[in-house]
């Protein structure tokens, strides 16, 4: 993780990471104002913080209550030596509490992250640099041996050498690629969580046999990202980028829409307007581009090359951006090795809803077949040693896919957790299957998987399908566990063989979608230094429904977007105005503003916690229509998930409406103990908002400008890289 450090006034210092700041200062004696605590208070408080943290994991997933438990720290400094210190951390517990958990407590703040740290010795590297933005890979894995070749299927080259050619392509863009996290928990399993260091939101996690592939497949996948926007999906980019030559890309091009909203006929082609528009309801409106938000340039179009005869059919942004989400992209060391990966994906998650939605019963591998491959068999074992009972399935449907499935079961909870990995190598499906069902997971982590279920319209909801393509937390069906297979088990192999094997792959993957009378479209990208690309199959590889594109398309932002960042400078009229269109629209009143007009505001803000609910609330306010007012302040105390410093003001809130609303109550019987119990600046704040003086209490001003939004301005920093260099390749 990336500390920023900044230098206030006197001895007040400033570390900022992700969404926070934190300040410190010395204490009076040693010349501070001792307005904070100072840094090495900080690492005294990380430690109590985090055994506190593992105490706290161990009686949630337990369900104990920590009401009584109390837990202490204290350092003891050695009087001959003050950097030999002793950290005592004391637990109390119930009394009534078992021997058991007394000791599964104790074994869960051993396995504090800061202890483990402090005890194993980080070694400080102390180093002046020109620009601390420069050397922008150094933090992805020091020490590797740069002589090493190791070769893994799939690959067509070395993992170091992919691992360096993907490392430059970031230093070159001006990223800096920091790793957040190690996962290892059983053999041969290992995960790992990358960000952009600048912008956390722009994050990846990669999986492997080992700490190398698990690296190469993060950084494959945050280059497949880039490539595709997919880190950007569904956010506001700024005027600039939006009147700039170009978006997306340079190759995009821009359709308008006929009389009434008629769609151009520039876009998309029979084959798939039979697909999106079946009832003639797709308007050419309703595909106008949510990150510009420039209707006046009209839609943004991307092309794609049919796979069938190689003409050029354009796809309008907003509709892949829409129905695709991160399916169907990948990059690699290869064009060839790139197409494997994707359509493997593709295959994976179409074969995936396939067998959940038709609650399919899959044969088991046998014993003999694993037995093949003692890697993968390591790993099962050990999950299986800690108490998982584990299934491997074949998930090849007869031999027709190249699909694998590794199912795991946690007795604990009654929670369970199908895994679906695809590649065209039994081996390599089977391996990713294992990977992807442990990646970013700790042992803990397994206690939220959902239970199974006999409620087949609970797993056939288009939303089950959303939930097991974003994390695999949707549900399974109990039938799914039946012991009478639908399908014989066939030791399938779809590999190729020789130097070109990744492309005899792509070949046979192509066919299978061409014997299943699809059409494929594929965009390449080239730009950024390695080969990637997006394959899009119409009717098979899309995760939301086509629906969405008529009454749930992320583009509703336009609707709201300007209005709401010129919130404070609307008049009454404008005000009125928003307020009817969030009304008419039917929004869920606990969506959250940062989702409806596609701005990341600062998780720990009032304008990142803001909801439909509390816009409508305060435009109320503004507008002096107490009594709607009072209505949903009541909904919003009954179902706040807000801060609690919100849920004060609205709980003030609440009883000045009741009293100013009240003919037979007067507020100045009441404001002396309102006072008492809520604090001065929170009751003038609620007096303002009441009387009309304050507006819209606790949301800074902004403007389509973005002033001020740091974490969004991230964001787009993020993305401007990116828009340069496509636009430098394009010349």
């Amino acid at each position: 993780m990336e500390i920023k450090v900044n230098f206030l006034d006197k001895l007040r210092l400033e570390a900022k990471f992700d969404d926070f700041t934190v300040v410190a200062d010395q204490p009076i004696r040693y010349k501070g104002d001792g307005s904070a605590p100072g840094p090495f208070d900080y690492f005294l408080a990380s430690s109590a913080l985090c055994a506190a943290y593992f105490v706290k994991l161990y009686c949630q997933t337990r369900n104990i209550s920590t009401d009584n438990i109390r837990l202490s720290q204290n350092n003891i400094v050695d009087p001959e030596n003050r950097y030999n210190q002793i950290f005592k951390i004391q637990v109390e517990l119930p009394a009534d509490m078992s021997d058991k958990d007394r000791q599964g407590i104790l074994r869960s703040i051993d396995r504090c992250t800061v202890k483990k740290v402090v005890q194993t010795g980080p070694e400080f590297v102390i180093e002046a640099v020109e620009s601390i933005d420069a050397d922008a890979q150094a933090l992805l894995m020091p020490g590797a041996d740069s002589g090493t070749r190791t070769r893994i299927p799939g690959k067509d080259l070395p993992l170091e050498e992919t691992i360096a050619n993907m490392s430059a392509i970031m230093a070159g863009l001006g990223m800096k690629i920091e790793i957040a996290s190690w996962r290892n928990i059983v053999p041969n399993v290992w995960s790992l969580h990358i960000r952009d260091a600048h912008s956390p939101m722009c994050f990846t996690n990669g999986k492997g046999a080992t700490k190398e592939s698990a690296l190469a497949s993060a950084l494959g996948e945050f280059i497949e990202r880039l490539n595709c926007n997919f880190f950007y999906h569904g956010q506001f980019w700024g005027e600039d980028i939006a009147n700039a030559d170009f978006v997306h890309y340079p190759d995009e091009k821009w359709f308008k829409p006929g009389r009434k909203g008629k769609l151009p006929k520039e876009i998309l082609d029979d084959y798939c307007l039979e697909i999106y528009n079946p009832d003639g309801e797709l308007l050419g409106t309703h595909l106008y581009d949510t990150n510009s938000g420039n209707t006046a340039r009209g839609i943004c179009s991307l092309p794609f090359v049919r796979q069938s005869d190689g003409q050029t059919v354009y796809f309008p942004s907003n509709l892949i951006e829409n129905l695709f989400l991160s399916n169907g992209m990948s990059a690699g060391n290869t064009l060839e090795e790139a197409q494997v990966q994707c359509l493997s994906e593709i295959f994976e998650r179409a074969v995936k809803r396939e067998i959940l939605e038709g609650e399919i019963a899959l044969p088991d591998v046998p014993m003999d077949v694993l037995a093949k491959y003692p890697a993968i068999l390591a790993g099962i074992q050990g999950l299986e040693e800690q108490g998982f009972p584990v299934l491997v399935k074949d998930a090849s449907l007869g031999g027709q896919y190249p699909v694998m499935c590794v199912t795991l079961m946690n007795p604990r909870t009654g929670g369970v957790f199908a895994s679906f990995g695809a590649h065209p190598s039994f081996e390599v499906a089977l391996e990713r299957s294992l990977t992807e069902l442990l990646q970013g997971r700790s042992f803990e982590g397994l206690n939220d998987l959902p239970r199974p279920t006999f409620n087949s319209n609970a797993v056939t909801e288009p939303n089950n399908f959303v939930e097991h393509f974003i994390d695999s937390s949707g549900l399974v069906s109990w039938r799914f566990f039946s012991a009478k297979a639908d399908y014989e088990f066939v030791e399938w192999d779809f590999s190729g063989h020789g130097e070109n094997s990744n492309a005899d792959e792509a070949a046979t993957l192509f066919g299978i979608l061409e014997e299943l009378g699809k059409e494929v479209y594929m965009a390449v990208y080239t730009h950024l230094g390695a080969p990637g690309c997006r394959i899009l199959v119409p009717g098979y590889s899309e995760i939301y429904p086509v629906e969405d594109l008529v009454w749930d398309n992320t583009n509703i932002a336009l609707q709201f977007r300007a209005d709401i960042l010129n919130l404070h400078r609307l008049d009454d009229a404008a005000l009125e105005a928003l307020l009817e269109r969030l009304e008419e629209c039917e929004l869920d009143n606990y969506t959250d503003i940062v989702t409806l007009i596609g701005i990341e505001f600062d998780d720990n803000s009032v304008w990142g916690q803001l909801t439909v609910l509390e816009l409508k609330l305060l435009i109320h306010l503004a507008l002096q229509q107490l009594e709607d007012a009072k209505e949903l302040v009541e909904t919003f105390l009954q179902y706040n998930t807000n801060t609690v410093e919100r849920g004060l003001f609205y709980q003030c809130m609440d009883v000045v409406l009741e009293v100013v609303l009240d003919d037979e109550m007067e507020l100045a019987d009441y404001e002396a103990n309102f006072r008492r119990m809520f604090g001065n600046e929170r009751m003038d704040a609620v007096l303002g908002s009441v009387d009309g003086s304050v507006r819209f209490h606790g949301l800074t001003p902004t403007s389509m400008k973005l002033e001020g939004m740091d974490r969004h301005q991230r964001l787009v920093d993020n993305y401007t890289k990116l828009h340069r260099a496509r636009a430098n390749a394009a010349v």
